[in-house]
């Protein structure tokens, strides 16, 4: 069976776990899959990393209903190792997706021996429901690892609340086709804001509000965003009053 693929500290916001993590060097892993592509309730943020086949270029593709563009989808098309690594991910999975149990086993002999964070994606999503268990089996597990994951498939969220375990924190990601679940369960959420103005919720800027109980909370809009788009203008706002909306410590 092949083995997939983690990444280590993905980027400076989890980097910044240390900042209030009770463990003095916090050894921090992320999982990603291809975003958009595993990604069947995103609506605000969807977009594709489109790889061109004869020429191996990859360009983005905005969804449908698109508000603003995805971060991790424009990673990926910026940076053909992180495309190539998610691609594995997800075309691996996907020959296993109609078993749990086989999924399990597959994260089960990939998963890092050392972690003690794992973000499960930070590209891509739970992309059947069967996927989504298969995680919560791991976390089970492994108790000594504290997962944490957003979706925005909300239905299997509700649906499965039982099966997860307490070391396993999941938000429920606003933006998604079953965004009326998330109000009508009051589930722990995240929504993304073009200002902080626009919230009175906290901004988690280090992953403590997503990966504690501590409730909902906002994330700031972030990563490139398509020229004259009105997310290219909030970041523009954001630069010239000097609000950092990127994952530095700054």
């Amino acid at each position: 069976m092949n083995t997939l693929k983690f990444s280590k500290v993905a980027n400076d916001k989890l980097k910044n776990i240390k900042e209030w993590s009770p463990i003095e060097n916090p050894r921090v892993y992320s999982f990603s899959l291809l975003s958009g592509f595993s990604c069947p309730k995103a609506l605000d943020c969807q977009t594709y990393a489109i790889k061109d086949k004869a020429t191996g270029k990859r360009t983005v593709l905005d969804g449908k209903h698109a508000e603003f563009r995805c971060f991790s989808a424009i990673q990926e098309a910026q940076y053909p190792s992180v495309y190539n690594q998610r691609k594995h991910n997800f075309d691996t999975l996907l020959e296993h997706k109609d078993s749990y149990m086989d999924m399990t086993e597959l994260i089960l002999n990939s998963l890092p021996k050392n972690a003690d964070y794992i973000r499960v994606h930070v590209g891509g999503d739970f992309f059947n429901e069967n996927y989504m268990q298969a995680w919560y089996l791991v976390a089970q597990l492994n108790p000594n690892i504290k997962f944490y994951a957003y979706t925005k498939a909300i239905k299997w969220m509700s649906e499965l609340e039982h099966h997860r375990p307490a070391n396993f924190s999941m938000i429920a990601s606003y933006g998604s086709k079953e965004d009326a679940i998330i109000d009508e369960l009051n589930l722990k959420s995240a929504n993304v804001v073009f200002h902080p103005s626009e919230t009175n919720l906290p901004i988690d800027k280090n992953e403590y509000y997503a990966i504690n109980d501590k409730g909902s909370f906002s994330l700031l809009l972030h990563g490139t965003q398509k020229q004259g788009s009105e997310g290219s203008k909030a970041l523009s706002r954001m630069n010239k009053e000097g609000i950092n909306y990127s994952y530095s410590r700054k």
